[in-house]
């Protein structure tokens, strides 16, 4: 029997000398014992990714915000839009917390001029390239503007182009910086509206060979 109330009253005692006091968990702000908390930024970006502008028309930039746990920090934006001239604008935003680490994020100004005989065209969908079936998809975001996703069809890609249809059912894709920081365009560009309608270009890109690709549409 005292062999038992020993044990229990040692227990007791480890128990009671494990719960440590309050005051032991009363850190100095934006620290953990002696870690220092890092607030990575976090940049948010109002309105779209892609932003489509008539030629000619004002670009009004809708602005980019960051924070650092709950304060706000300065945002940079680098790259200019020229609206007079159509082409596709990458701006660029970046901020830097307190202890030196990055965010950065981007969008995409689609200066376009696209005139009646396109206007009312929709290229829109998902169209399978003759060799191996892989899917590249077409959405429309202004009048003869389009992102197209996996331009290549290249299985396991995560590419996203902006294409015009100026005239007719004629395409372009421009020269523009795609995620990886490299330029990519097209030359040889042709579209039919079948039916099926089909397209077919060569693709500007050094991951990208200088074959001709031709696309069905699903």
């Amino acid at each position: 029997m005292k062999i038992s109330i020993k044990i229990f009253f040692l227990l007791s005692l480890t128990v009671l000398s494990g719960c440590s006091k309050e005051d032991d968990f009363d850190y100095a702000p934006d620290t953990v014992g002696s870690s220092r908390i890092t607030y990575f930024p976090l940049l948010t970006m109002k309105g779209a990714a892609y932003v489509a502008v008539p030629l000619g028309t004002a670009y009004v930039e809708p602005g980019v915000s960051a924070m650092e746990g709950t304060n706000t920090i300065p945002v940079t934006t680098s790259g200019t839009v020229n609206s007079n001239v159509a082409g596709v604008y990458s701006l660029n935003y970046s901020a830097v917390n307190k202890d030196g680490f990055p965010a950065t994020a981007s969008r995409n100004v689609v200066v376009f001029a696209t005139d009646a005989t396109a206007a009312a065209n929709d290229l829109s969908g998902n169209y399978a390239r003759s060799t191996n079936a892989s899917i590249a998809t077409w959405t429309k975001i202004a009048p003869g503007v389009y992102t197209v996703f996996n331009p290549g069809g290249a299985p396991g890609t995560n590419v996203t182009v902006i294409v015009f249809n100026p005239t007719g059912f004629v395409i372009d894709m421009p020269s523009q910086k795609i995620g990886d920081g490299s330029t990519f365009s097209s030359i040889n560009e042709s579209y039919s509206p079948g039916p099926p309608a089909t397209f077919s270009w060569a693709l500007v890109n050094p991951g990208y060979g200088p074959a001709g690709r031709t696309f069905v549409k699903q």
